[in-house]
């Protein structure tokens, strides 16, 4: 385990772990926790058998409360740094992350979520924008990820009010990919990572650069970039037909994570 300023790095089977443990601040991240948390994602990307990265919070009371209110100044060098004040959240990461979350997902910490491309929570968690009391904005990127996530009604709902919504809820409205039974949220992520870890890279990968990029598009643009990735990975769909027509993974086996 690598221990930098309030954030562990570690890896568990094919995930890097990512875990914020502040819990004296309820894991708000402060200027030297986002810096961390950026040496973190470029450890991540450098690994290449790091499959995923798992985003966690210490201590099971809260994923993330946000930015630290308590130490503002220490953000002031970063409000337009190019990776995004909270660590990352200006980036693109090149493969999946998951976000596992116990408790409290407020604030700057939502928007670390919704960076992820999957959410696993627990049934006592809590979501929400409770920094619209007080005029902070969102910086990094939930005013962008939450409607494509979604749907702008349900965003703007939880922008403009501030109102907290519980795990429930945000499964239904799409918030969420799953929620779990509390205590379950790190377990389910890794296995989830492990799952995803399992399936031809080359083919999820390029899907899943497709889906993220073409979302802007207009549809003409994003065929265009969806049949892009065709030829780079077609020898990897052939290989796989081949062994469905042999018997493989019939009756649905082996789909899901």
């Amino acid at each position: 385990m690598s221990e930098l300023e309030g954030v562990h790095y570690e890896r568990r089977g094919v995930a890097a772990l990512v875990t914020i443990d502040r819990q004296h601040r309820r894991n708000a991240v402060d200027g030297p926790t986002a810096s961390a948390l950026h040496d973190a994602y470029r450890r991540f990307e450098a690994d290449e058998e790091a499959r995923a990265l798992v985003l966690t919070g210490a201590g099971g009371v809260s994923f993330c409360a946000g930015a630290d209110l308590k130490a503002t100044e220490t953000f002031q060098e970063r409000l337009m740094a190019p990776e995004g004040p909270m660590g990352f959240t200006r980036l693109t990461p090149t493969k999946p992350t998951i976000a596992a979350i116990s408790g409290f997902c407020l604030a700057g910490g939502l928007e670390l979520a919704l960076w992820c491309d999957l959410r696993i929570a627990t049934e006592g968690s809590t979501f929400g924008c409770p920094e619209r009391r007080w005029g902070v904005p969102l910086i990094d990127g939930g005013t962008q990820r939450l409607p494509r996530i979604v749907g702008l009604g349900r965003a703007l709902d939880l922008i403009l009010t501030g109102r907290l919504i519980d795990a429930r809820e945000a499964l239904a409205m799409g918030l969420l990919t799953e929620v779990v039974p509390p205590g379950a949220h790190l377990q389910r992520a890794l296995a989830l990572a492990e799952g995803l870890a399992h399936f031809p890279q080359e083919t999820m990968l390029a899907d899943r650069s497709a889906t993220i990029e073409g979302l802007g598009m207009t549809l003409a643009e994003g065929l265009a970039l969806e049949a892009a990735a065709g030829p780079e990975v077609f020898q990897v769909g052939a290989r796989g037909a081949a062994r469905f027509a042999a018997g493989e993974g019939r009756g649905g086996a082996g789909t899901g994570a």
